[in-house]
């Protein structure tokens, strides 16, 4: 499961680090995409595998509204530093500048901009809305 939460910085070329214990999880390939929020999420082999073998039995009208998430996908190999090159088409998207704030979702991680990030960590480490994850999960 990929938690915690990383405040990196993307270089000059646009790589960003990945955290190593979210590359050990993530495998020695992944995925990177546009999601529904102003962020970046990257997938792991397993789970990319699998949302192919959903889609491969869909019909195309089913398709459609799935196309911007591979059309925007990159193949990410991280470099002996633990780097991967963040396509500038995807950063302007979220709007990545310098710093990112990486987050572990349980299944999967996002890449956020870390002036995005901070107030949509305020509102969801509220005591409110934690109390209303924890009963989602029966805790």
């Amino acid at each position: 499961m990929m938690t915690g939460t990383y405040n990196h910085t993307i270089d000059a070329k646009g790589r960003m680090f990945v955290p190593a214990n979210l590359r050990k999880l993530l495998g020695e390939e992944f995925y990177v995409t546009i999601t529904g929020e102003k962020c970046l999420q990257i997938y792991s082999m397993d789970m990319w595998e699998k949302a192919k073998e959903k889609v491969a039995v869909m019909r195309q009208d089913q398709q459609k509204p799935l196309r911007p998430l591979f059309a925007n996908a990159a193949h990410c190999v991280p470099d002996t530093q633990g780097r991967i090159p963040i396509p500038q088409m995807l950063r302007d998207h979220v709007g990545l500048t310098k710093n990112v704030t990486i987050v572990g979702t349980g299944l999967y991680a996002q890449i956020w901009d870390a002036d995005t990030y901070m107030p949509i960590h305020e509102v969801e480490s509220s005591p409110e809305s934690l109390a209303d994850a924890l009963r989602t999960l029966d805790f």
